[in-house]
């Protein structure tokens, strides 16, 4: 197809329009002009409906997410941002070394070309920080009114090293649980500037690309069951989801845990509790107890990780409850998510 078009496309006064979706010259323009030089890779430019990739050295690790945050920018990330960030750490927790993403993006007619810009120099930002590369993709554009302005999903392949086999159903009574950093500033960020709240302290995502932080563990902790991101539901309902499958039980200590004193007055102004909130750029990882002290200073020694804390045990439950000892000495229990806390918050 030709690349002559009548004139480039106008990134500061622009809006998106159906035919940016329609196959036609339009879109083909948008792609020339947009997303291929911001993603550029040799793949990518192959320009064909797929990408030819060489064979991997190890297992392959397949992860697909669905970002569809309100609003779509937020102190500390953005959408695009956040959409590389949800599927590196996706393949991370499993072991695997993240290599290429598939981006899909559905656009909303009338969206600004700014913002769309905006987001795609900032998910390639993020690919480049994060070592992949965006080598294949598609564009959709929705009627007004039905897409909320870009909704994006991502496909990403990693490479699992030989002898590490990571699972959520290998925890065993006596592991410990560590968790990588504060928790519930992803979340938080997100809904006080969805709701204009302003705290004497700005909140600001966590969103990061955690792999690195995953090899460093994965090196100090050889006998590693398990990590994860706790993302939607939080710490409480991503630990519910491990006890189901490896058929245990948790028991955390309330001050253990860390949490910000920013994000705590926000859940305490807002009646929120805060082990629900998302995460984006923490991990939860459980090894054997004697591996603990070793699995720590590792998280620390990273920068991702310096607020790393030990936060409880598996222990033996057939009902495979979460409990909780609070500050006063008294017990709750911590069930999975009732409901949505904060809808359209990854």
């Amino acid at each position: 197809m030709s690349k002559h078009y009548t004139r480039p496309l106008d990134f500061k006064h622009g809006l998106v329009n159906l035919t940016h979706g329609s196959g036609g010259r339009a879109m083909a323009q948008l792609v020339s002009e947009l997303f291929a030089p911001a993603f550029d890779n040799e793949w990518l430019a192959q320009g064909n409906d797929q990408a030819i990739l060489p064979p991997p050295g190890g297992r392959l690790a397949v992860a697909t997410d669905s970002h569809v945050i309100s609003p779509l920018f937020f102190p500390g990330g953005d959408i695009g941002s956040l959409a590389v960030h949800g599927t590196v750490n996706d393949l991370a927790m499993g072991g695997a070394e993240p290599r290429y993403l598939s981006a899909g993006f559905i656009l909303e007619e009338g969206l600004p070309l700014a913002d769309l810009q905006r987001i795609v120099h900032a998910m390639a930002r993020a690919a480049r920080e994060a070592g992949v590369a965006i080598v294949t993709g598609d564009t959709k554009v929705v009627e007004r009114g039905k897409g909320d302005g870009v909704f994006i999903s991502t496909t990403g392949i990693g490479v699992v090293p030989a002898g590490l086999t990571l699972s959520g159903d290998q925890a065993r009574p006596g592991d410990a649980i560590l968790v990588s950093g504060t928790l519930g500033d992803h979340g938080m960020a997100v809904m006080s500037q969805r709701e204009n709240l302003r705290f004497d302290s700005p909140i600001v995502s966590d969103s990061a690309a955690l792999h690195t932080l995953a090899q460093a563990l994965t090196a100090a902790s050889p006998g590693l069951r398990l990590m994860r991101d706790p993302t939607r539901g939080g710490l409480a309902t991503t630990l519910n989801e491990i006890a189901s499958q490896s058929g245990v039980g948790m028991r955390l200590k309330e001050s253990a845990i860390p949490v910000s004193p920013a994000v705590r007055a926000a859940c305490e102004f807002l009646g929120l509790d805060p082990l629900y909130i998302a995460n984006e750029g923490k991990l939860i990882a459980i090894c054997p107890a004697h591996e603990a002290e070793a699995a720590l200073a590792a998280l620390r020694a990273h920068p991702l990780g310096r607020q790393a804390a030990l936060i409880g045990e598996v222990v033996e439950d057939s009902h495979h409850f979460v409990r909780v000892r609070t500050d006063f000495g008294g017990e709750r229990l911590l069930d999975w998510l009732s409901g949505e806390m904060l809808p359209r918050i990854c």
